[in-house]
């Protein structure tokens, strides 16, 4: 890293920032990586909700009303009537009852399931392996915010380099087209020379161009990541005592704790639980029901009546329609893709691993190969001038030394970036970019909290956060 320390250090040391805090940051605010705790935050929520099946459900409910009730009739008596047979008649008398009542009343009904077929047993363990795979792709996702703040940072940093080389190219350029001139003024050399020199000025001061437009992107794609604007980078230290040993270490290290294989594995222990879940619909049900009811509707008779009773309650499926059937098949079916799913994600893995272990010893090659050249190609410039001062070569073999050396420059800038971002790329694909293997300064997410604050919370609306 020896040229991208020394051009990374041009700006002042207090405006300098550090690969270690750029992650730090990314690791803290990244508004990707903290949307992924919250999505683990409420797959918390699904263990407490599967226990709910063990708890009573409590039930209150009130009635009150008006009831009027009106009778209509006609009171038959007797009275003496000399004409009528016997000396007795018969009269009647119409009339018109009312009467106003309140009917009220209240009842608790507490119900307890006792046995549903392992259900609620089968629902926790497999709300927990949701919850551990949740984990899992929280600790992947990390992974790649921690690579994508890595990769964003080294672009700045390699951006910022070229920039400089190119600045410098422009100025040495700028050199040898007044060189050029003088030359022509006294008749050394003719106006193609000239000419040919004020175009290689004019290429330059366009790669300068460019070269700062790349850094805004780099920089625009930095602040996306990290979640602020970078200024001057310092160089990057370098992490090859974080690496496995070997290839086929980092392999077998992969296979065994990537987070993107073992959150693959815990879908494949919640899909076979779902099958159980779903054929524990076939098994009886056992349920008891206890009951406080009182009551207040006048009568004739009866002003208050107070009732209980405790029942248990047997139900044996025989035939459903085939629904649960289909459910269970279909669930099977889930879980076989789940174990698919798991074999696909190892076979990417692995390539992950071969392809970054390939690309960390393609870069160290590069890096020797670029200082060679860069080494070769500044004495080939020197000799070049020298030559071209005893009229042996021309202006153009002069520029095009100069721009065979500004290219290894930039090639070496380009491997030596390439190795470092190859270098996390290897780490991630192991399964050790996380902010406890990298040393990183800051304070660690710890999903056991949450879990532990709402797994056997009964009641409440508020999260533990206080929303």
């Amino acid at each position: 890293m020896a040229v991208l320390a020394a051009l990374s250090f041009g700006g002042t040391a207090a405006q300098a920032q550090t690969l270690e805090g750029a992650l730090s940051r990314a690791y803290q605010g990244n508004p990707t990586l903290n949307a992924q705790r919250a999505q683990v935050r409420a797959t918390d929520e699904q263990v407490p909700q599967a226990l709910s099946g063990y708890r009573p459900t409590i039930s209150a409910t009130v009635d009150a009303g008006f009831q009027r009730d009106r009778t209509k009739g006609t009171q038959s008596g007797s009275i003496l009537d000399p004409t009528a047979p016997g000396g007795l008649g018969q009269v009647g008398a119409k009339y018109n009852l009312i009467e106003n009542s309140y009917p009220r009343g209240a009842g608790v009904t507490v119900e307890q399931n006792v046995f549903n077929g392992f259900q609620t047993k089968n629902s926790v363990r497999r709300s927990e392996s949701n919850i551990l795979g949740a984990r899992e792709t929280l600790r992947n996702s990390e992974q790649n915010i921690l690579f994508d703040a890595a990769q964003a940072y080294m672009d700045v940093l390699r951006d910022y380099a070229i920039l400089d080389v190119r600045k410098n190219n422009v100025q040495v350029l700028e050199e040898e087209l007044r060189a050029a001139r003088e030359r022509f003024q006294v008749g050394e050399v003719t106006r193609t020379d000239t000419a040919q020199a004020e175009a290689a000025l004019q290429g330059a001061r366009s790669e300068v161009s460019a070269a700062e437009s790349q850094l805004n992107t780099s920089r625009a794609t930095y602040r996306q990541v990290v979640g602020e604007d970078i200024a001057r980078p310092r160089a990057a230290k370098s992490i090859d005592r974080l690496l496995p040993k070997s290839l086929a270490q980092a392999i077998g290290l992969s296979q065994a704790q990537h987070p993107a294989i073992l959150a693959a594995l815990h879908g494949v222990d919640a899909a076979n639980l779902d099958i159980r879940v779903v054929e524990g619909n076939l098994l009886p049900s056992l349920n008891l029901q206890a009951s406080f009811q009182r009551r207040y509707d006048p009568g004739s008779s009866i002003n208050r009546t107070t009732s209980g009773s405790i029942v248990g309650q047997l139900t044996i499926p025989i035939y459903e329609g085939g629904t649960v059937y289909s459910q269970a098949r279909q669930a099977k079916e889930t879980a076989g893709q789940r174990r698919l799913e798991a074999d696909v994600s190892r076979d990417q893995v692995r390539q992950a691993v071969v392809s970054a272990w390939g690309q960390v010893e393609a870069t160290t090659a590069q890096i020797k190969s670029a200082q060679a050249q860069i080494e070769a190609s500044q004495t080939a410039l020197n000799g070049v001038r020298e030559e071209a001062k005893v009229g042996q070569r021309t202006t153009l073999d002069v520029l095009n030394a100069q721009q065979d050396l500004l290219n290894a420059r930039q090639s070496l800038i380009t491997a030596q970036r390439d190795r470092v971002v190859a270098t996390y790329a290897l780490l991630s694909s192991v399964g050790w970019l996380t902010a406890e293997r990298l040393g990183l300064q800051v304070a660690r997410y710890d999903p056991n909290v949450h879990y532990d604050q709402v797994r056997d919370k009964w009641i409440g609306l508020r999260t533990p956060d206080g929303r």
